[in-house]
């Protein structure tokens, strides 16, 4: 099981959190500083696993983001480490090339899109078609939204005159 997702710039800023098990937020803000640290200052010639507190943290960075994932010590860490590459073909399938700015200012597509991959902390959505087809249908609501707000703001402010 994944217990959390983040995604961590260079700088060591979060840009991203999902997390799947309880966490207070004191504890939460603590494992970012701890985890940020750790995987911060490991060279890039080493391992992408990290043992941490009885977990594992598996890590893989692409250009300047570390994506970031805790799972159980008898889990797969080959597996995380597809389920994260899979997770950054999605975001650039979507984004066209993503980089750190398209998930600053389009953090709720990013977690959109985490959420049709997993769901409780478990890989729910494989295909990568799919995926991308029921975001598509989303961004298709929110424009639909967008219009009949826009509509219904007209016609209030017509009557108000």
């Amino acid at each position: 099981m994944i217990h959390f997702v983040l995604l961590i710039s260079r700088q060591g800023k979060v840009r991203l959190t999902k997390w799947y098990s309880p966490y207070s937020q004191k504890e939460r803000t603590k494992v970012i500083r701890e985890l940020g640290g750790v995987i911060l200052n490991r060279g890039p010639k080493l391992c992408n696993f990290v043992d941490w507190r009885g977990f594992k943290v598996v890590y893989k960075r692409y250009a300047s983001l570390y994506f970031c994932m805790c799972i159980d010590q008898d889990d797969n860490e080959l597996e995380v480490l597809e389920i994260i590459h899979h997770f950054v073909e999605i975001l650039d399938r979507y984004f066209g090339s993503v980089c750190e700015l398209d998930l600053i200012f389009n953090f709720h597509k990013a977690y959109y899109i985490l959420d049709e991959l997993l769901l409780a902390g478990e890989l729910q959505e494989s295909s990568k078609k799919t995926v991308a087809r029921l975001i598509a249908a989303q961004d298709s609501l929110v424009e639909t939204a967008k219009e009949q707000a826009s509509s219904i703001s007209n016609i209030i402010a017509q009557a108000t005159k």
